[in-house]
């Protein structure tokens, strides 16, 4: 395994307001960011500012969310967002997901292929299936058996991507003088046929800058990592332990492997979640605020992570879990999390606090001043866990800024981050390699 001296990093963008659900209560916050895309395009360029490689928007096509107390966690639109972005940014990578389930694979082609074209070669797919029956009724539509749905998504990255090299590089003439304005025979057909999805082409669209979109991934287990591994170059990760991130990196490593790939064209993305202040008890306390309306419901959960016998109360959030509490207290094998929470509980913290700490969140959430972020992620990486994060930060208004300003000074004076971007696509920023059409060393049936 190569191991990589400096760490790439993507930007979670989502709602308008931050990765928190109380995000958009948080003093600063105009709470109608939710329908601005100026506030989006701001964030972006404070990204930007730091230089991330990319800003990740994800999707989801049913939304569950208690409306009255939570926002909802998606932007309006990613392909519209990132839109709106590419023209007000110059560097920074704009990858959106987009499900391979409910889309048609030329409409997927050609919206991600023109954006990449408006931002001079920056884009790239998080291509993912959808298992969510709420998605699945918002298209009068079920959710098919999981090997239907990944056999579509292998039919349809290939499909997509042979629609994107269907027009040659090359093929674009312009010339004035013979009035020739394109090449007819390097414009052709591409007639796929799968199982579940089709398209004749061409697609009518010009190489971009970096040629074609790159693929992301973001589907775990088996049959995710092997969608990674024939197609993707970056992989979006939800892992909360250094052993499972080099578990699940070492896995899609394998698989770019057995597809005739070079595993370092692979970049895994550890997600992070940074609980910034001063002092750990600032930073706690900032977080406490966002939890305000939330905590009380997810005392019970904690509960299930700590396998207690007796369930854990709301009357008892300001208080540390007692003696006999912590002595029957374990933690929870089906949940990664876990181990984590109680490890925060023994320390002596109130369950307000306890849940300050994120240990119900996503992804792993380092507590404190802005070295704290620096060495979890510096741990992370030299423990050959991942090749970068994708940092999703709390409250957008403030802590992108707080992230640029604070933790990326650090990884740059340990040498862990760069100074500037290394060029203008995002092909050369994730240091993967040029490809146009799809990739001749990849078989092209799925499994």
């Amino acid at each position: 395994m190569t191991t990589r001296t400096q760490m790439i990093l993507g930007m979670h963008l989502g709602n308008g307001y931050g990765s928190q659900t109380s995000a958009w209560r948080a003093p600063g916050v105009d709470p109608a960011n939710y329908t601005s895309f100026d506030a989006q395009v701001r964030y972006a360029r404070a990204a930007e500012r730091g230089k991330f490689a990319f800003l990740f928007l994800p999707d989801f096509l049913g939304e569950h969310r208690d409306l009255d107390r939570e926002s909802l966690m998606i932007t309006l639109d990613p392909m519209l967002t990132l839109a709106a972005i590419a023209r007000e940014t110059t560097h920074i990578g704009l990858v959106a997901t987009g499900s391979t389930t409910f889309n048609e694979p030329f409409n997927l082609a050609r919206q991600f292929k023109a954006l990449d074209i408006m931002s001079h070669g920056r884009v790239g797919w998080n291509a993912v299936t959808t298992s969510d029956p709420a998605a699945a009724a918002n298209y009068g539509r079920t959710i098919a058996p999981r090997p239907e749905r990944y056999q579509r998504a292998h039919e349809t990255i290939q499909i997509v991507q042979a629609l994107w090299g269907s027009w040659e590089q090359d093929a674009w003439v312009k010339d004035t003088a013979s009035g020739r304005w394109a090449d007819s025979t390097k414009i052709r057909p591409i007639n796929l046929r799968g199982e579940y999805v089709a398209s004749r082409g061409p697609l009518p669209l010009p190489p971009s800058e970096q040629g074609q979109p790159v693929i992301f991934s973001a589907g775990g287990g088996a049959n995710g990592a092997e969608i990674a591994g024939r197609y993707a170059s970056g992989v979006i990760g939800a892992v909360f332990t250094i052993d499972d991130a080099r578990e699940q990196r070492e896995a899609l490593r394998d698989a770019a492997r057995r597809a005739g790939r070079n595993p370092d064209e692979v970049k895994f993305f550890a997600g992070v979640m940074p609980a910034i202040g001063s002092t750990k008890r600032e930073a706690l306390d900032r977080r406490v605020a966002l939890g305000e309306l939330t905590a009380a419901d997810r005392v019970p959960y904690l509960s299930a992570m700590l396998s207690l016998p007796a369930a854990l109360t709301a009357e008892q959030l300001d208080r540390p879990l007692t003696a006999a509490q912590l002595a029957s207290a374990s933690a929870n094998p089906l949940d990664p999390r876990s181990a984590r929470a109680l490890e925060v509980a023994r320390e002596g913290w109130s369950i307000r606090d306890i849940l300050a700490h994120g240990v119900i969140d996503y992804h792993p959430t380092p507590v404190g001043p802005a070295s704290a972020t620096a060495d979890h992620m510096q741990e992370w990486f030299e423990a050959g866990a991942c090749d970068g994060f994708w940092v999703s930060i709390d409250v957008n208004e403030d802590g992108i800024d707080t992230f640029v300003d604070e933790v990326i000074p650090i990884l740059q004076r340990r040498g862990l981050y760069h100074a500037d971007y290394e060029g203008s696509t995002l092909r050369e920023n994730l240091g993967v390699p040029a490809q146009y059409g799809l990739d001749p060393r990849v078989t092209v049936t799925g499994e």
